[in-house]
């Protein structure tokens, strides 16, 4: 049987009616987890004797204090400070080291920095502060980093070979920061623009607005974005504006100025075209916060306006998890869905600026 869901955007007197994506995949439910905004870079440190974090040892963990220290002192936000303790992660496991490796035999400490004079003195580079400040001051003169995925803005300083090397380590540089640090917080849903975190579920601020059917004829159903409410442009407009750090009003992306040459950003049917036009990247790999586009008829999306939604979840096994508003049939239209979708079954994945292609 066809799923099918309005996605409707404002372009036109008569409004165009586009129906959801149909794939004959099972649904892929995850929990939700409450919203949080705490972007704060003064969340205080501290190593406690006792404290524990499972995996890692005394000598690791202060190592990480040191890092986050390090951070606070030089003003660094929270996401800076779970960058530097990625980097630390992947380069050194949090520790020390009095050796090379596979870059350069000269390496050495935390952030296995190169003895070219630019990280400072051996001593310097061995000095868990030290090196720590000097990676962070490294990483706050890359432009825009606080919008790159946390392993590109680490890769922009470090310059290895795999700019995705520190992937891996995110979420256990999440975990130790939080464990080490005094206050309570969640990047989750904050509104901090944190790409590759694409929201905590069903953050969609307008999730119990009328729709435009609900609303009836000349009632207001337009969201702030020039969207109707609950449509799958709306959020994944949302979305976007959500990832580029623009939570609230005025927004940074409307459906009326989204493209440079005037034109609406529109129904699903013309999204792939306002990302050319606006001269953003598109691709066939999916990236956790990309739009997912399906042009009329791919997977099962209506033959005449197709469908769009955001990759929540890249797995390895060939799949992502995409989630969206109104890929159900009634009565569950014109909700929160997600679902676990093959990687070739879109028409392209679009990017946002502070997404990269993986190669």
């Amino acid at each position: 049987m066809k799923n099918k869901g309005l996605s409707i955007s404002l372009t036109a007197v008569v409004p165009s009616i586009l129906f959801g994506s149909v794939l004959s995949i099972p649904l892929l439910l995850q929990p939700v987890n409450p919203p949080a905004s705490n972007c704060d870079p003064s969340v205080s440190v501290t190593v406690d004797a006792d404290k524990k974090v499972e995996g890692y040892s005394e000598e690791q963990l202060k190592n990480a204090a040191a890092i986050m220290g390090a951070g606070k002192a030089l003003n660094l936000p929270l996401k800076g400070q779970m960058i530097s303790v990625m980097v630390a992660l992947g380069e050194s496991g949090l520790r020390v080291l009095d050796r090379g490796d596979a870059s350069g035999s000269d390496s050495r400490g935390l952030f296995q920095q190169r003895g070219n004079g630019a990280w400072g003195s051996y001593s310097d580079r061995m000095d868990p502060t030290i090196s720590a400040a000097n990676f962070i001051k490294a990483l706050q003169t890359v432009p825009g980093w606080e919008l790159l995925e946390p392993t590109i803005a680490g890769n922009k300083v470090q310059r290895n070979a795999d700019p995705y090397h520190y992937q891996k380590h995110w979420p256990e540089a999440v975990k130790i920061v939080q464990a080490l640090s005094t206050g309570k917080f969640s990047l989750e849903g904050s509104g901090c623009a944190i790409p590759g975190q694409a929201g905590a579920g069903d953050d969609y601020p307008w999730k119990n607005s009328p729709t435009w059917m609900q609303a009836g004829p000349g009632a207001a159903a337009a969201s702030p974005l020039g969207m109707f409410y609950r449509e799958c442009v709306d959020f994944a407009l949302w979305r976007v504006n959500q990832q580029m750090g623009s939570t609230i009003a005025p927004f940074k992306f409307l459906n009326g100025t989204f493209r440079p040459d005037g034109q609406g950003l529109g129904s699903a049917l013309t999204w792939k075209a306002g990302w050319d036009a606006k001269g953003w990247a598109t691709g066939r790999t999916p990236r956790v916060g990309a739009v997912v586009w399906y042009a009329p008829g791919a997977g099962g999306a209506d033959p005449t306006y197709g469908h769009v939604a955001v990759v929540k979840e890249v797995k390895d096994n060939g799949t992502y998890v995409e989630e969206g508003y109104n890929g159900n049939p009634p009565p569950d239209d014109h909700n929160y869905y997600t679902r676990t979708v093959s990687n070739t079954v879109p028409s392209a994945f679009l990017y946002l600026p502070i997404q990269e292609e993986k190669k």
